[in-house]
């Protein structure tokens, strides 16, 4: 008996260890400092190390979870999660990186969740997920980001943004993260939201600020197409 998914695992971990650079592990086989962690979604279409152009063992701290959530809940209060609290207080990281991305199903979930378009039953953990979400949908609606009249698809994606926004605010305004750390969201965007680049990473908020005008002066000036707002 044979399972095609997983000889194509197989062959995949193959083809990884035969075209392994000899000296990959060099200096990080016993350990690790990596400077950045990265908080993205597990959706299957965010290639996280691969967008970044991060090849090298040892530089990327990661977490993925629905809808690239940075915070759990731990007796009814909002705390960073474990990735995160352990990249800042056992790794020392210097970055932490909120990664979102367009037609995110998480935050689908949540917006048809505050909207009442039939939000699907869902299994416990992802309604719990789901619901730590919903407060931000309901905020958004409550700014003015979106209303009835909003094509869904456009809600969505300023949701994401959103999103990603009060995160790394939570990030910056948390005692569990040092104020050294610098703090930046980014969405991730396959459907031409922001621009007609495919998977172009968009810096939507930097330590706490999400106003285009202040965001771009943290980047280089050839960078300054890839800061940008929807909402």
């Amino acid at each position: 008996m044979s399972n095609s998914v997983l000889e194509s695992l197989v062959a995949g971990n193959k083809h990884h260890v035969e075209h392994l650079d000899a000296d990959y592990f060099e200096g990080v086989r016993d350990s690790q400092e990596p400077q950045v962690v990265s908080i993205g979604c597990s959706d299957s279409r965010v290639p996280v190390e691969a967008l970044w152009n991060t090849n090298k063992a040892g530089v990327l701290f990661k977490s993925v979870n629905v809808a690239n959530q940075v915070w759990t809940e731990v007796d009814g209060t909002l705390v960073v999660n474990d990735v995160v609290g352990y990249a800042v207080a056992s790794l020392g990281v210097s970055d932490i990186v909120v990664l979102g991305h367009t037609g995110c199903g998480g935050i689908t979930a949540a917006y048809e969740s505050v909207v009442g378009d039939g939000a699907k039953d869902l299994p416990v953990a992802v309604e719990a997920a789901v619901s730590r979400l919903v407060p931000l949908v309901e905020e958004a609606r409550e700014l003015g980001l979106f209303d009835e009249d909003t094509p869904t698809d456009d809600a969505v994606n300023r949701l994401v943004e959103y999103a990603v926004v009060r995160q790394v605010e939570f990030l910056t305004e948390s005692d569990e993260v040092p104020e050294s750390t610098d703090c930046w969201g980014f969405v991730y965007d396959f459907q031409h939201a922001y621009g007609d680049d495919d998977g172009a990473a968009y810096l939507v908020a930097a330590n706490g600020d999400s106003d285009p005008e202040t965001v771009v002066e943290w980047v280089p000036d050839e960078f300054a197409c890839r800061v940008k707002s929807i909402r």
